[in-house]
């Protein structure tokens, strides 16, 4: 008997096991997200076996994500127009090879590059993971596997530094920091094998074209944003933020270009779609607070309190299990409650990150890590009710033939907000501590304002949403009420 998410399957190629599809999607997207915090941790470990300064160490961070946010939209496009799978294996296999590259890496200028090429693979690869699930799931199917996916999220965010600080326990602090990459070779190499026999093959049909042009205008604006975003503490100098400016009109001069092109990249119309606009919203914001959390958190552990890896990993535990199991139970229950499970859930971490800000407040010293346990697992339960059933009414209107590169679109936007939200808390962290003169506790405090005005902005989007839903459903009612009066009257 075949299931809806088969019947969906079979428009681009027969899955009869759809869920072991998404089993291989689910363990390559942990790998690349993993990446983006994993290294946070093994710095130190970097610094030490390779003599690297503090400006090669910020690019083995922001090169990776400056690389990964600008393939992003144009690789979700060619999934679209192509094969995903055939993508898929392509970011997969490069990361896998990148991860290699960078273990065995003999200088500093070699990591860098290696990190920039595992950058440009994680951005290939992700979109084309939520364009498998618009095209393998329909329905309440369609919403637990973006709960799956809303669980890999969480969790490979807020496990790397706990994972990170394992494998460096393990190896050693000089040469640990080379098994952060090299265990990604078993599982890539292992995930390639079960694509090629597990993911749907390409539609047969006329290919979609590509739109180069808007491929170059909208790589060369999210580079001008995401660059002085990214390197906001090593470049200094104000000149640095009329990037911004020249992003923006990059972008806009890409939005009037995809209006008049053949065959767009993006079909902008998507974002005349309420739920798509603002849930694109809500994501950007919420993804600049969340992931800021765990940069100032662990810099606080690490350098302020004398923690091991090992040690700022498990303290930021709670919050990776909060998420993972909330994002699950989220993804099952968000096509009964919808938007208003997201907007909960925002309330949820706001009141999680406060009763941390309190935890700090009381117990600034070693006993942080203990003091934060709840409050962090609280606030994680809410992360798990946000992400995942936030992308999956972000979507939930858009045809599976555009999945990718809608995809592309809102995780674009995540990693602008990621950008944006470490750059800002991260100034402020920094400048408290800079005036203060070493006061560890207070600059977590002040960057941890920060992150709660990011997190409630989000959840003024979630509400702006709920309450255009409320007027939407009242104009509707309204006119099919004078509809009815209308007949009744022409009846008499």
């Amino acid at each position: 008997m075949r299931t809806e998410a088969t019947a969906g399957a079979d428009q681009e190629g027969r899955v009869q096991r759809p869920w072991r599809a998404l089993s291989v999607c689910l363990v390559a997207a942990f790998m690349t997200l993993l990446d983006v915090s994993i290294v946070n941790v093994a710095l130190p470990s970097i610094k030490q076996g390779m003599h690297a300064s503090e400006a090669e160490l910020q690019w083995i961070l922001s090169g990776y994500a400056l690389t990964f946010g600008l393939v992003l939209v144009p690789a979700g496009r060619l999934g679209d127009a192509r094969s995903r799978r055939a993508v898929f294996m392509t970011g997969l296999a490069l990361f896998t090879a990148a991860s290699a590259a960078a273990g065995i890496a003999p200088a500093m200028t070699w990591l860098v590059l290696a990190r920039l090429v595992q950058g440009v693979a994680g951005g290939i690869l992700n979109p084309q993971v939520a364009g498998l699930i618009q095209q393998l799931f329909r329905g309440g199917e369609r919403g637990r596997a973006f709960g799956a996916l809303g669980a890999v999220i969480g969790i490979a965010t807020a496990a790397g530094p706990l994972l990170g600080g394992g494998i460096i326990a393990l190896a050693g602090p000089a040469q640990g920091w080379r098994w952060v990459f090299y265990v990604n070779i078993p599982v890539g190499v292992a995930a390639l094998f079960l694509a090629w026999r597990l993911l749907p093959p390409p539609a047969r049909g006329e290919k979609q074209g590509l739109d180069p042009p808007g491929v170059l205008l909208l790589g060369a604006g999210v580079v001008c944003v995401l660059l002085p975003l990214v390197q906001e503490q090593q470049w200094h100098g104000n000149r640095k933020w009329l990037l911004l400016l020249a992003g923006a009109l990059l972008i806009a001069a890409f939005a009037w270009w995809e209006r008049r092109a053949r065959a767009p990249m993006v079909d902008l119309g998507l974002f005349r779609l309420r739920s798509y606009a603002l849930g694109t919203a809500i994501a950007l914001l919420y993804f600049a607070g969340f992931t800021a959390i765990f940069f100032i958190f662990t810099l606080y552990l690490q350098n302020g309190l004398g923690y091991s890896a090992l040690e700022a990993g498990l303290a930021i535990t709670p919050f990776a299990v909060g998420s993972g199991v909330a994002a699950a139970v989220g993804g099952r229950i968000v096509a009964r409650y919808g938007r208003p499970l997201v907007a909960a859930g925002l309330v949820v971490v706001t009141v999680g990150l406060a009763a941390a800000w309190l935890a700090v407040e009381l117990e600034p010293g070693r006993g942080v890590g203990v003091a934060t346990a709840l409050p962090l697992l609280f606030a994680g339960c809410g992360s798990g009710l946000v992400i995942a059933p936030n992308q999956t009414i972000t979507l939930s209107q858009v045809d599976f033939a555009q999945g990718g590169s809608a995809a592309g679109v809102l995780q674009t936007g995540q990693r602008v907000g990621t950008a944006m939200g470490i750059a800002a808390t991260g100034s402020v962290f920094f400048s408290a501590l800079a005036s203060t003169h070493g006061d560890w506790p207070g600059a977590f405090r002040r960057g941890l304002v920060v992150v709660l005005a990011l997190v409630v902005l989000a959840l003024a989007a979630a509400l702006a949403d709920l309450a255009a839903g409320r007027r939407a459903r009242s104009a509707a009612l309204a006119q099919r009420e004078a509809q009815e009066h209308g007949q009744a009257r022409e009846g008499c």
